[in-house]
Order: C-alpha cells, then sequence, then structure tokens
C-alpha cells in the first residue's frame, strides 16, 4: 500500500459529476445511480442542501486537480450519552486506479479528526453487507461491528 498525498477538501458545484461517478464506479453503485450528461436535476437539489446544511460535509479528495476520492460527514444530535453530537460517514468512494495508495484510510481518518474537533462522542459508518473488503477496512481503522444494521428502500 502506498501513501497518497493530495488535497482534501469541500466539495463544489463543479465536482458533482465527479462525485456522482465515483459512487457509479462499482457493482453496486452502478445499479443505484445514474451518471450522465446532463446530471439528474435531483443530484443538483441534493448538493444544495448539503452544502447550506452546516451539520453536513460533503469533500474530496483532490490529486493533480483531479477528484479521486469522497464522502459525507454528518453530525446528528442525540440524547443519548448525555446530549452528544455524534458523526455519521457515508458514502466513501475511491477511484478504482487509486485503491491501495492510502486515500481511503487518509478520507476516513480525516473524518474521524473532524468529528473528534467537533466534540463528538462518537463516529458510525455503515457499510453494504456485500462488501467484506469494506468491512475488513473499516475495523482496520478502530470501527467495530457493535450493531445489526437494517434499511428500509422506499420507493
Amino acid at each position: 500500500m502506498g501513501d497518497w498525498h493530495g488535497l482534501i477538501r469541500d466539495a463544489r458545484e463543479q465536482d458533482v459529476p465527479a462525485i456522482v461517478a465515483l459512487y457509479a464506479d462499482d457493482p453496486l453503485g452502478a445499479s443505484r445511480e445514474r451518471p450522465g450528461d446532463p446530471l439528474d436535476a435531483a443530484y443538483w437539489s441534493a448538493f444544495e442542501q448539503i452544502t447550506a446544511d452546516p451539520r453536513h460535509r460533503l469533500v474530496v479528495a483532490e490529486e493533480a486537480g483531479e477528484v479521486v476520492g469522497t464522502l459525507q460527514l454528518s453530525f446528528i444530535p442525540h440524547l443519548v450519552r448525555i446530549g452528544s453530537e455524534r458523526a455519521q460517514i457515508e458514502a466513501v468512494r475511491v477511484r478504482g486506479s487509486r485503491r491501495g495508495s492510502g486515500l481511503g484510510r487518509r478520507l476516513v481518518r480525516w473524518a474521524i479528526s473532524e468529528a473528534r474537533q467537533r466534540g463528538c462522542a462518537l463516529v458510525q459508518l455503515t457499510t453494504d453487507a456485500r462488501r467484506p473488503d469494506a468491512h475488513r477496512f473499516y475495523e482496520s481503522l478502530g470501527f467495530e461491528p457493535t450493531h445489526l444494521g437494517l434499511k428500509l428502500t422506499l420507493d
């Protein structure tokens, strides 16, 4: 595994097509996402909502001027844990050609650091049950499979 050197920054409007392309660049994402030109208006609306809300950060990893990774970090207030806030990591994606470079590790560590600085009590994430490599990756970063996550897809 190499060392990734690049920039992690907040996503900009012009990054949205590259982010959607990252989401679609695997067997699971390919069945859910619709990259293309023009990009579906729902992506633009979601981007506006995310960037307008201070509890959400959509970030990209940039290398040589190109978007090569992304994740969304959301902060959720709770009454549990003495009214603490928790951080939710979502949609971690790394361009196929950059996997194994240390970029995914850097992105997740960045998110953990942001959560710690904000005073969050914990960081949580979900990963698809069909991604055993992702499970091993997150466990190598200290995440533990302490809960069973359930989802209901709404049509």
